[in-house]
């Protein structure tokens, strides 16, 4: 469910623009809540079925915090450029990102996690591996330091989504200086009293 956000006027609603962009984007940051302080860490995931899926070591501080606290928001993120205007303020940042709320839950079922896990490698490696996981895959894995991998999912009770679309003709580019873009706007000007 898309929530509202105060930047009604950069706010995302289209439901197929955000699915496509949680499929393609690399990173997510999994924020948590460690008694009283923030705790937020990048992971490779996947959106698949409505869900965000991770996987890591069944052990560590991520873990920890889950067995007191499942709460989770989730941020993705991709800047596309930063635009400039002569007037400072006016610069800004060309960029999609949205930020999901839910409750982190541990996959027990073999045949979910092995799927999500299919999909992280679709999504990362795609055509790189010749068949399919296999369930023991899944079962048996473990991380360089000897632990067993969880696959975990957060189920997103709010998503809210902003985007700042990209002006090209505004773009910077290493050696724009200021002195270009006051010119711009003064021939505009004069050529266009009404602006």
């Amino acid at each position: 469910m898309v929530t509202d956000i105060r930047m009604i006027n950069r706010a995302c609603t289209d439901g197929k623009q955000i699915k496509q962009f949680l499929e393609g984007a690399q990173t997510a940051f999994l924020g948590l809540v460690d008694q009283h302080m923030p705790y937020v860490i990048p992971l490779n995931y996947v959106y698949k079925d409505g869900s965000f899926y991770f996987h890591g070591a069944n052990e560590g501080r991520k873990i920890d915090i889950l067995t007191t606290n499942q709460n989770a928001c989730i941020t993705i993120s991709e800047n596309y450029g930063t635009m400039v205007d002569p007037i400072p303020a006016l610069t800004d940042t060309a960029y999609i990102s949205v930020v999901a709320n839910g409750l982190v839950e541990f996959v027990t079922d073999l045949n979910e996690a092995t799927a999500a896990m299919q999909a992280m490698l679709d999504k990362y490696v795609p055509d790189y591996y010749q068949v399919p996981l296999s369930k023991k895959h899944i079962e048996k894995y473990q991380s360089s330091l000897g632990s067993a991998t969880l696959v975990l999912k957060v189920k997103p009770s709010s998503i809210t989504a902003k985007e700042n679309k990209l002006n090209k003709q505004m773009q910077y580019y290493a050696g724009r200086v200021v002195t270009q873009d006051m010119s711009q706007k003064s021939t505009a000007t004069v050529n266009n009293p009404t602006n």
